[in-house]
């Protein structure tokens, strides 16, 4: 008996040594990223992407952009749409196909911005995560985009209506069907009163659904808005109903630190999450990847060794470029391994306001 609970013991904590290296594998693993790879748009600002594997071999990239006569920031509050591209090969590079979400009117919750996409598939359905806006004003115009800023009346209205929606497709070529409403709302006196966003979900075996969000609150003045903090919601299936879980979010500037644009999957080992980390409480320097490990996606640890990624990038032309933004990470998964890491970015020297291009980048993993 003694020599069997010896096993079992031995066995547990080569699975937990096992585990805990399957949590570092990105860092280690970062290969060049392509100089021709990823997507740019012409005449857009082009940021955030997520990309799947149709049943034909594609690659489907869904990504935000919104014109280049607005401010990079706050331009996507108001006027970004996603928009949809393919390619051959999981680097690239991808080509623009069709606007999957577009603009439909002050009406909808979500008819005058769509943004922040996450692809998923559940059997025969395609499943689109975003965040969604409106305002009740004119557009904003090259005309009139010197009145446009982050105090202006769009800005207000567009950052307070921000919510996380959904929309369903047969094919990943759409036509998409959306939602008249939001699938997670705000909450009064929530870490979430004042919006939702940046959806990252999960589909289980079962179907059942694990989506991390960021959200934001009123603070005591009752108008101005909170840090961002990241919860976590659940549903039976993707349709919903979408609950949050817990009165406490799991990462904000009280707990563990403040991060932004949480990415999970999950493998044999577990779930995993990539992210920024916001001030750098985590990783030691602001804007760098940080990882976590979770064994339910609702419980989350940082790795010991929490460092993801930084800002400085080895290309295959042979430089080594620190970018000026680097954003908004996607693992892509591929018969059961991530394969590639997919990034926002942005030239310049750091800031949204010094950059003058943005694109989607990509870096192959290897090893894996």
């Amino acid at each position: 008996m003694k020599i069997i609970r010896m096993y079992i013991t031995l066995m547990f904590l080569l699975c937990c040594a096992s585990f805990t290296n399957a949590q570092h594998s990105i860092s280690t693993n970062l290969g060049e990223a392509p100089i021709h790879g990823g997507f740019e748009m012409d005449g857009y600002w082009v940021w955030g992407s997520s990309v799947i594997k149709g049943d034909n071999g594609m690659y489907h990239m869904y990504a935000s952009r919104w014109p280049k006569y607005l401010p990079f920031h706050p331009g996507w509050m108001i006027a970004s749409e996603i928009v949809h591209a393919t390619s051959t090969t999981p680097e690239g590079p991808y080509q623009f196909q069709d606007v999957a979400l577009g603009a439909r009117g002050a009406q909808f919750w979500d008819g005058r911005s769509t943004h922040n996409p996450k692809v998923v598939k559940y059997q025969d359905t395609y499943i689109l995560y975003y965040m969604g806006s409106t305002h009740p004003f004119e557009e904003v115009t090259t005309q009139n985009v010197n009145q446009f800023d982050l105090k202006s009346k769009w800005c207000i209205a567009g950052r307070w209506g921000k919510r996380i929606g959904m929309a369903t497709s047969k094919n990943p070529n759409g036509p998409w069907t959306r939602l008249d409403k939001p699938i997670l709302d705000v909450k009064p006196n929530s870490f979430y009163s004042f919006l939702t966003s940046n959806p990252s979900p999960l589909i289980k075996e079962d179907g059942s659904v694990v989506l991390l969000f960021k959200g934001r609150n009123y603070k005591a003045d009752g108008i101005s808005n909170s840090d961002m903090s990241i919860g976590v919601a659940t549903a039976p299936t993707y349709d919903g109903p979408y609950t949050v879980m817990g009165d406490q979010p799991l990462f904000s500037v009280d707990h563990l630190g403040e991060i932004e644009d949480p990415h999970i999957w999950s493998d044999a080992e577990g779930y995993h999450l990539v992210a920024k980390d916001q001030r750098g409480t985590i990783t030691g320097y602001a804007g760098d990847g940080l990882l976590a490990h979770s064994n339910d996606g609702l419980h989350w640890e940082v790795d010991k060794n929490p460092k993801a990624y930084t800002k400085t990038v080895q290309w295959d032309n042979g430089k080594t470029i620190t970018q000026g933004q680097l954003e908004r990470p996607f693992v892509f998964v591929e018969n059961g391994k991530p394969t590639h890491i997919f990034f926002a970015t942005m030239d310049g020297p750091g800031g949204f306001g010094n950059g003058t291009k943005t694109w989607n980048m990509v870096i192959p993993l290897q090893n894996n």
